[in-house]
């Protein structure tokens, strides 16, 4: 190797934080293990303009550390654009726990996983992710009050999914307004990709509007017990990104546009609830909006979550819960006009108006 130049293996051992390439000026990375439970976890706080980090726990069986970091950044840095441009009050932060959540997850590791959220003392609150339930929630709780999500017993908002999904059937709806004419459902071919709890909620949706629904999950007992209940069709194609569908709604893990996948898409419209759907922003976003694709900001249309978790903490109920959900669609239509006006695409529309918020708020701040 000639003197002044680096490997990339030799980069990442020196820089294996701050040089990664999801790293976005992240406020603070923590580091949690505890041998007793088993716990290997990675708390993300992006940014703490808006307020406190708010954002949900993943638990997943990750290929490694670097796998698990590279999520927790890409997640965290979402959650503060999404809060920005749904208008709330909050900063942005995530945690992934590393482990199969059906083998590794117990009582104990979720309480000691709370202990590690409790010593951040409230610059961190939690929630349900991938691999979560209500219940988790509610074990957290019983030794730290910074999470949200918990059973509506214990006074909280209990699983935010259904708020989630009908976020996202609202933002898929006034993309097809913009795309097709018509924020009518009915008669269009809609193949939902990920049928877990929010997944299913949206088919749903989709089914009552008269919506001819397609479903794909790695999970085979789940899809056909979906497919029973609302009667909708399995997609049997070997190459689901070619299917011949009006809309791809992505509603399972994250990176499904990419490289791979990014040329192959036959849909008109991209609308789903996995976060991060994009691989590369710029360069995938871009591709799509070539090929006339209309992507709908991931991080806008499944935003219900968020708003639904944020109402323990600005203890609004169930009626403005639903009212600012809905409110999704004018969101979403407003954003899509302002990406054809300013020649972007929707993603960096999304992005711009969020930033521009953030960036108020840090004015006003240094003013007090």
């Amino acid at each position: 190797m000639e003197a002044g130049f680096t490997t990339g293996k030799e980069l990442q051992k020196r820089d294996p934080v701050f040089g990664q390439l999801s790293f976005d000026d992240h406020e603070q990375i923590v580091f949690c293990n505890d041998k007793d439970t088993g716990l290997k976890a990675i708390i993300g706080i992006h940014n703490s303009v808006m307020g406190p980090a708010l954002g949900g726990t993943r638990m997943f069986d990750y290929a490694n550390e670097w796998e698990a970091l590279n999520d927790v950044l890409r997640l965290s840095r979402g959650m503060t654009y999404k809060a920005a441009i749904t208008g709330l009050n909050i900063g942005g932060g995530k945690a992934v726990i590393m482990g199969d959540a059906k083998t590794k997850k117990t009582p104990e590791l979720m309480r000691k996983f709370g202990e590690f959220v409790h010593g951040l003392s409230g610059r961190y609150i939690t929630a349900e992710d991938v691999g979560m339930e209500t219940k988790d929630m509610d074990l957290v709780r019983d030794v730290t009050p910074y999470v949200t999500g918990i059973s509506e017993e214990r006074g909280g908002s209990g699983n935010p999914s259904p708020v989630t999904a009908l976020g996202v059937y609202m933002g898929m709806k006034a993309a097809a307004k913009y795309q097709f004419g018509s924020d009518s459902l009915a008669g269009k071919k809609i193949l939902v990709q990920g049928v877990g709890h929010v997944g299913e909620t949206l088919v749903e949706y989709l089914t009552k509007e008269g919506a001819v629904v397609f479903l794909a999950d790695i999970n085979h007992e789940k899809l056909a017990q979906v497919s029973q209940k609302y009667q909708a069709s399995i997609y049997t194609g070997e190459d689901l990104y070619t299917a011949d569908v009006d809309i791809y709604a992505p509603c399972a893990m994250g990176a499904t546009i990419n490289d791979a996948t990014v040329h192959k898409i036959q849909a008109k419209v991209i609308a789903g609830a996995a976060n991060n759907q994009l691989a590369n922003e710029n360069i995938h976003g871009a591709i799509l909006q070539e090929r006339g694709i209309l992507y709908a900001p991931d991080f806008l249309i499944n935003a219900g979550g968020i708003i639904n978790v944020y109402a323990e903490l600005a203890h609004y109920g169930k009626a403005e819960i639903t009212s600012k959900t809905q409110n999704i669609y004018d969101t979403t239509l407003e954003i899509l006009n302002y990406a054809t006006a300013n020649g972007i695409t929707p993603h960096h529309a999304a992005l711009r108006i969020a930033q521009n918020r953030i960036d108020e708020r840090k004015i006003a701040n240094s003013k007090k």
